[in-house]
């Protein structure tokens, strides 16, 4: 917009700009052509408004001018010059409003200012007493506040109309807000004025687009609350039999006033304030001045009437709210004239009243005949009682006479009607009526509307606009689904709603339902409606014939006659005449003018005369006037004009000069696109919806074709719905065109939405097309629309010439020409600009897109038509099947152009390609090979001349051969042109050979094999298999995973199902060749549940089997080794049924070997099984200590030899049968245990673990398997880079298929992908290195040794925790922990060759002849001396596995502990300084100080608790540690506290003793207080690095282990 930018800042600095011009004339007729005023102003004007006898302009820059008789200030500004509004010049001004007699404006922050007259309080509260305050000289801001909020708030305004005594103003959030006089608020208010806004409740919920205020009356455009179906037809295609029921509801019945009434229910409304003195220009007589909306009443023998001054009130008093049905609703009155109390107590007086309302009314008449629009409105409303009562849909009350007052006073309002009518007594429901127009008089009963009221449901969401009222939908273009809501006077009709009733809240005008209103606008007493198809609606006065029109009624919306080919785009109402605004047969809009004449020269003092003796504010009526709408003689003078205006007497127009082309080609756009939408309308109106309605249309369519019209009138309503809304758009673009930048057309910002609805719209009428549905369309558009088909050949204009079955395709084609347009015309606005813009590459992008797709709409629309010819000619059952919608014939060999390699002479193969399928014919069969799953292939010429093409497909691969080359290549161009099309959407076409060799396709298998009838989903390379994808069989399997070459392999997940148990198992895991094999988890249909290894589809190697929920008979646990399916070698099976463990070897699914068996009573068993029975010797010992070494045969049962040894060291020596739960029968020596032996009966104990498997050996599958997935078949055999690109294969796709991982996860993952150098000699750095990449590893059970970590995990603690835990399994415990440390340093050393064997130093470490650390004890890598593979690993072994470990500890020394913890705490008694004399520690290390809170205080006597507290404190954390390196560092933590409180009490250097260290040692124990510290110290003995166990950490480590022997040898006495 540079260009265009720039030629408005020339034009604003010139004194004659060249857009925004403004033209000022009086209204008039072509009998004596006015002549438009320029007003010259040196800004571009963007908006004009005009009331009464003044008007406001808003120029560029957000100034605002005024001009005309502005009485507020006693000034009369003629148009030419008019005058600036000083006192808004401090902010930008962006819209201005217009009422009668007041002005408004809002800026552009959503502020709203107002001024000018108000005496109803049009303009607000004001400063000051508001009686005399009638004016308002200068704009002020009147704020509008929603109270309903918390806290209240000021509400954003974005469009403002104004009438004669009220104004409306439309929210950021679309909600109306009103103040004012008079019913036209639409507020359910008695007390006028209203002069704080307040919100229309009666369209609270809706979403209001724009307002317009007239006279007195209000319009609103609503947008529907539901939106249009397709088959609903649109209100104008039956509005014949809408006359006849105006109204239709379901349950409850809302009148037009918005008063929910019962049947014998009347409605009272407060009665109009006295009437105001307005400021008038000088000439206009005080007699014309208008008032405020009647209101109507009902009466019965207690109501209150006020009528010609004097007030008929009730004795009593009615509270409205309290009423019920026998009374009649009442609204309270407001004192306004001098009450006089009065009734009616005899028929005679109701005469007298009747006969006085019967005189006024005649007397009202002549008066109307005499008087205009105008002075009518002023007389009429004067009368509260005249053409403002409710109807009997409102009114039903009854009196003594059966005769209502109601309708006493509506049939002295009749117009019209004789005298001899006023006096029926009896006057039925059914012939009630408010004037002789009202539609509604027939003899029917007619039910309610069936748009009711709408209220809101929820609260109202704040939200941020734009500065003008948001019309969009969620796509931000305009909605077409309006409804026009009225209300206030309309003693005119001009409310629409077929009566001259008021309305006292917005009512919905149901004959504009359906019309796709996009703008209303309101004259004096007239009132537009302007639709989507450029028709232009009006109502109300037609005295002047402002409507253009006259067709009665009047009182509801009628269709103004514009000339043919006129399409109306922007209309504007006056006091007596209207504007229109509209498109012709050039570009350049037309103006055009409905209304009073202007009157010679000669006439207008005859004229002036007669309106002084009438005393009328306006002229009489128009003796001459436009019956219909008329062309302007200047308009094609004015240029490109944007928008017109009336108000009071005046006509304006804006219009442009077209400088650089914009404007004229913005205009054309948008003359277009009106055009096409109204052509849509008529096609669908004349020819589509009748088909769409007709009952008959699917029997004698088909089922075939009927779901084809169906999805091509649904994609035509779509087109043409976003076609309307575009067109739309560009019209309110045009109206604000200054304001607006080119690069914002919707045509270019919904670019993809055109798109998508021009090719669905194109598809859906090729489907229809190549099945046939022209032919049989036209037959049934024959019988359908008769009479109409001459109105549907004017749709043909275009090519008069088609005829027969060719026009409906040429009708249903002809959209795509829009296209054309489209690339015809944004040239022209790209000529406008320079190339280097963003508005020229914009609109040169948006072209070239528009281009393509009429291209290719234009090859989809001639390959339906060549398929549809194709079809005709080979009609036959063998292409009967292969006859669908979207399928188009490409290519065909039916002169045997193509054939088969191979075939014989007298064979007939046909080959046919379509779009998404090759197909070969031979005879009556036929194969179908889809598009996307041919792998075309050129084969080379050989000698032979064969010209040969190798096609590849799922099942098959087959050779064709063409007869010449030229064949060949167009075979090859088709083919590779639809597989590029449908893999890539391009459709241009591949050289022969290249196309996509991997794709994603879905197939349907038909051959035998393992595939067979399953529906396959995935990739596929080469004809094959092959990628991811999901394959399903018939029998219900699902296999969801990786495939290769045609077959299953990598991960998998698989649902098989069982049928007799109705139930499904599922695999998830790995798989090669089509079998499972590798690690995965199997979850049996049973419910058994198998995680390990597989080989072949057998569980082989290591894995884990839990019993389902549907076994009743045992429910167990087991883990270990298993071959060929079966359970072989070790393994642990914890068989929950019988509470029973076994730790040992299996054979073919049976124990089998060496095993320990321990029970939940504390029996342990280690010996032989076989055949899954105990068999030869075994020891077997109870919870008592007791136990049997001998021969067993059974399970629990001795024979044979042996040893019994009870718990008090006596034995049985002998030979034993039967059963241990049930009794021995023995046979041997007892053998009674000597009194000097006693002592030494634990040394004899039993010997355990002669019996149980190697430790060395147990795990070895758990072992095997981590080889295998580093990629090595033996262990320790097998290439070192080898392992580390299978670490990082496996890294690398975890990441891939894992997209939630943690941001921690992904830098781990990220750290653990890079291949480190394992060749290297490793430095003490490099160690670190190591050690660092190992804990990573560690907990990443993706890697390899993060599966092993966590796969020891669960097997050591499967076997040491649970009920059957048992102490004599410690040692086991131990030994199968240090074997795992011993496999596992060997994997690591594999992968890092340059660590040394456990216990060697390092090359680089400096020797300390101090003391040798272990890597674990430093934190500096500095200080590591001797590598060894406990240091390494158990720190990442033990801290997981130190439950079940700790646990058999404690167990083990459960008696000892007992001792220990009895000791500590009556040791712990005693106070510090009692206690450290009865444990021998000298004086000299008793601290004499303690420190509280940073004060120093001495220690007494009784003191405790306060003596070593740091010392004390550090010792305790050795609870809370896993390895031993790290209870051995908290105990050398330990021992530097206490040296450190101990140094200050000594003089010189002190180096300990032992015999000084011992005995305060064993103080800091006793108070520390640490529970199994037994087993702690047995954990550390056991597990410690042998190279510290003779060093400094070595002698801190034995005084600890001296001090709990201490402890335990101390006397309780």
């Amino acid at each position: 917009m540079e260009n265009e930018e720039q030629s408005f800042a020339e034009e604003g600095a010139s004194a004659t700009p060249k857009r925004g011009l403004l033209h000022i004339w009086q209204s008039g007729g072509p009998s004596e052509p006015p002549s438009p005023e320029r007003v010259l102003l040196s800004r571009s004007v963007l908006q004009v408004a005009l009331g009464e006898h003044h008007g406001l302009l808003l120029a560029q820059g957000g100034h605002v001018y005024s001009f005309g008789e502005l009485l507020w200030r006693g000034l009369s500004v003629p148009p030419s010059a008019p005058l600036l509004e000083a006192s808004l010049g401090g902010m930008t001004v962006v819209h201005v409003a217009c009422g009668g007699f007041h002005c408004g404006a809002l800026s552009e922050q959503g502020g709203m200012y107002m001024w000018g007259e108000n005496t109803a309080g049009q303009c607000g509260p004001t400063e000051g007493d508001a009686d005399s305050n009638v004016t308002v000289a200068d704009p002020y801001l009147l704020a509008v506040v929603d109270n309903e909020v918390v806290p209240p708030s000021t509400v954003r305004i974005v469009d403002l109309a104004c009438g004669r005594e009220h104004s409306l103003a439309l929210s950021a959030q679309n909600e109306l807000w009103a103040w004012g006089s008079g019913c036209q608020l639409g507020l359910v208010t008695s007390n006028f004025p209203v002069w704080q806004p307040q919100k229309v409740e009666h369209l609270a919920g809706r979403h209001v687009i724009q307002v317009a205020c007239g006279a007195y009356h209000s319009l609103a455009l609503v947008r529907c609350l539901h939106p249009k179906t397709l088959n609903t037809p649109k209100p104008q295609e039956r509005r014949g039999s809408q006359w006849d029921e105006p109204f239709a509801s379901d349950d409850a019945h809302y009148c037009p006033l918005g008063v929910e009434l019962t049947e014998n229910t009347g409605a009272e409304t407060p009665a109009r304030r006295p009437s105001r003195q307005r400021l008038r220009p000088a000439g206009i007589s005080h007699g014309s001045q208008a008032h405020l909306c009647p209101h109507s009443h009902s009466i019965s023998d207690k109501k209150n009437v006020l009528l010609s001054g004097s007030v008929i009130e009730p004795d009593d008093h009615v509270d409205p709210l309290t009423q019920t049905d026998s009374c009649t609703a009442s609204y309270p009155l407001p004192a306004t004239t001098d009450k006089k109390k009065a009734a009616l107590p005899n028929e005679q007086e109701l005469h007298k009243l009747l006969q006085k309302l019967s005189g006024h009314s005649l007397e009202m008449q002549h008066s109307r005949r005499l008087g205009d629009a105008d002075s009518l409105s002023s007389q009429t409303s004067d009368d509260s009682y005249v053409s403002s009562t409710p109807s009997n849909e409102l009114l039903h009350t009854r009196c003594e006479n059966d005769l209502t007052f109601s309708e006493v006073v509506r049939s002295s309002s009749l117009v019209g009607l004789e005298e001899g009518s006023v006096w029926k007594k009896k006057i039925t429901l059914e012939h009630k009526s408010s004037s002789l127009t009202d539609i509604n008089q027939k003899g029917k009963t007619g039910t309610r509307r069936c748009s009711l009221p709408g209220t809101p449901t929820h609260a109202t969401q704040r939200r941020h606009y734009s500065s003008k009222p948001s019309s969009f939908s969620e796509d931000r273009l305009p909605s077409l689904e309006t409804e026009v809501w009225s209300w206030g006077r309309g003693s005119e009709g001009q409310l629409g709603h077929g009566d001259q009733l008021a309305r006292l809240q917005p009512l919905c005008i149901k004959w504009l339902t359906g019309e796709d209103v996009i703008k209303v606008a309101a004259g004096s007493h007239h009132s537009l409606a302007l639709t989507a198809q450029c028709q232009v609606y009006s109502w109300g006065s037609n005295m002047c014939g402002q409507l253009g029109h006259v067709n009665s009624p009047v009182t509801v919306p009628q269709q103004a006659k514009l000339s043919n080919g006129l399409r109306a785009w922007d209309v504007s109402g006056g006091q007596s005449h209207s504007l229109l605004l509209a498109d012709g047969e050039r570009d350049q809009p037309l103006l055009l003018y409905c209304g009073q004449q202007q009157e010679p020269r000669s006439k207008q003092s005859e004229t002036s005369c007669r309106a002084a003796r009438s005393c009328q504010l306006s002229p009489n009526r128009a003796e001459s006037y436009t019956v219909r709408p008329t062309l302007t003689p200047f308009c094609m003078e004015m240029g490109y004009i944007s928008s017109v205006c009336s108000g009071g007497q005046r006509c304006a127009l804006l219009a442009n000069q077209n400088i650089i082309g914009v404007i004229a080609g913005v205009h054309e756009l948008a003359s277009v696109e009106r055009r096409f939408y109204c052509w849509l309308s008529s096609l669908r109106k004349l020819l589509l919806t009748p088909l769409f309605n007709k009952e008959s249309a699917s029997p004698s369519l088909g089922d075939p074709c009927t779901r084809l019209f169906l999805s091509l009138y649904k994609s035509f309503v779509q087109l043409s719905n976003l076609i309307g809304q575009h067109a739309t758009s560009l019209t309110q673009f045009l109206h604000n065109m200054l304001r607006r930048d080119v690069a914002s057309l919707p045509l270019l910002t919904h670019i993809q939405h055109f798109l998508d609805a021009y090719t669905k719209y194109c598809t859906a009428v090729g489907d229809f097309q190549v099945m046939g549905g022209f032919q049989l369309l036209h037959k049934l558009s024959l019988e359908c629309l008769g009479s109409k088909q001459t109105k549907l050949a004017q749709l043909f204009e275009p090519e008069p010439s088609v005829s027969g079955e060719a026009d409906l395709g040429f009708l249903l084609y002809w959209p795509l020409q829009q296209l054309q347009q489209y690339v015809r015309i944004l040239p022209k606005l790209e000529a406008c600009y320079d190339v280097l813009t963003k508005e020229y590459q914009f609109l040169h992008q948006s072209c070239m897109q528009y281009e393509h797709l009429s291209e290719t709409l234009q090859r989809r629309k001639k390959d339906a038509e060549v398929t549809f010819v194709f079809w005709k000619t080979h009609s036959g059952k063998n292409t009967e099947g292969l006859r669908l919608p979207q399928r188009r014939v490409l290519c065909e060999s039916s002169n045997r152009a193509l054939t088969l390699q191979g075939a014989g002479r007298f064979s007939n193969h046909w080959f046919i390609l379509f779009n998404d399928a090759l197909v070969h014919i031979q005879f009556s069969t036929h194969r179908v090979y889809p598009v996307n799953l041919l792998w075309v292939k050129p084969l080379p010429e050989n000698d032979s001349g064969c010209y040969a093409i190798k096609m590849s497909c799922p099942e098959e691969t087959f050779i064709l051969v063409a007869s010449t080359p030229q064949e060949k290549n167009k075979w090859l161009h088709f083919l590779n042109q639809e597989v590029d099309r449908v893999l890539s959407g391009g459709g241009q076409g591949s050289p022969p050979g290249i196309t996509a060799i991997s794709r994603t396709a879905s197939y349907t298998f038909t051959g035998d094999g393992r595939f067979k009838d399953a529906q396959y989903t995935g990739s596929w390379l080469a004809g094959r298999v092959h990628g991811r994808g999901t394959m399903r069989w018939q029998d219900g399997r699902t296999y969801t995973g990786n495939f290769k070459n045609g077959l299953e392999d990598g991960y998998g997940e698989c649902m098989i199902p069982d049928k007799l148990l109705n139930k499904a198992g599922c695999y998830q895991g790995q798989w090669r060749d089509g079998k499972i094999h590798g690690f995965g988890i199997y979850r049996y249909a049973t419910g058994e549940v198998y995680e390990g290894c597989f080989n072949e589809g057998q569980r082989h190697g290591y894995g884990m089997l839990r019993s389902g929920k549907m076994d009743k008979t045992f429910s167990g646990v087991f883990i270990g080794q298993w071959l060929c399916d079966k359970r072989s070698g070790y393994g642990v099976y914890d068989d929950i049924t019988r509470g029973e463990k076994y730790m040992g070897m299996w054979s073919d699914d049976e124990r089998h070997g060496s095993a320990v068996v321990v029970t939940q009573y504390g029996v342990y068993f280690e010996g032989n099984f076989r055949e899954s029975k105990m068999s030869g010797l075994g020891l077997l010992v109870s919870d008592d200590d007791t136990g049997f070494h001998g021969e067993f045969s059974e399970d629990w049962t001795v024979s044979g030899k042996g040893i019994l040894s009870l718990a008090n060291g006596d034995t049985l020596e002998g030979h034993f049968s039967g059963e241990w739960s049930t009794g021995l029968k023995v046979d041997g020596i007892y053998t009674k245990l000597a009194a000097d032996e006693i002592e030494d009966k634990d040394r004899k104990n039993f010997l355990l673990g002669q019996y149980v498997v190697d430790a060395e050996v147990r795990w070895v599958c758990v072992f095997d398997e981590c080889w295998r997935r580093l990629g090595c078949d033996v262990a320790g055999r097998g290439e070192r880079m080898t392992a580390w690109e299978n670490i990082a294969i496996c890294i690398s796709s975890a990441r891939q298929h894992s997209p939630d991982l943690s941001r921690y996860q992904s830098k781990v993952l990220e750290s653990l992908e890079c291949i480190p150098h394992p060749t290297d000699a490793v430095t003490t750095t490099s160690y670190e290195n190591i050690r660092k990449y190992l804990a990573k590893a560690c907990e990443t059970p993706i890697h390899p040794l993060g599966w092993l970590v966590e796969t020891l995990v669960t097997v050591y603690r499967m076997t040491y925790l649970g009920v059957e835990s048992n102490h004599r399994l410690l040692r086991e415990a131990v030994k199968e922990l240090q074997a795992y440390v011993k496999h596992f340093y060997s994997i690591v050393r594999f992968l890092f060759p340059g660590l040394p064997e456990d216990g060697s130093v390092l090359p680089d470490t400096p020797v300390s002849p101090c003391r040798i650390r272990c890597s674990s004890f430093s934190e500096e890598p500095s200080f590591v001396s001797v590598v060894s593979c406990s240091g390494l690993l158990l720190p990442l072994l033990l801290p997981q596995l130190y439950q079940p470990l700790f646990m058999l500890y404690c167990l083990h020394d459960e008696q000892q502990e007992a001792q220990y913890w009895e000791r500590i705490l009556r040791l712990n008694k005693q106070p510090d300084q009692s206690l450290l004399g009865f444990l021998g520690v000298r004086q000299k290390f008793w601290p004499m100080w303690m420190s509280v809170l940073g004060e120093k205080k001495q220690i007494v006597s009784s003191s405790k608790d306060v003596s070593f507290g740091c010392a004390v404190e550090t010792l305790q954390q050795i609870s809370t540690t896993f390895t031993p390196s790290e209870k051995l560092l908290l105990i050398q933590n330990t021992f530097e506290e206490l040296t450190q409180e101990i140094k200050p009490m000594q003089d010189g250097e002190f180096l300990w003793c032992m015999d000084d260290l011992l005995p305060l040692f064993l103080y800091i124990v006793v108070r520390a207080k640490i529970r199994n510290l037994g087993a702690e110290v047995s954990l550390i003995e056991d597990l410690m690095d042998p190279n510290v166990q003779h060093g400094e950490l070595g002698l801190m480590f034995t005084t600890l282990k001296a001090c709990y022997m201490q402890i335990q040898m101390e006397s309780m006495t």
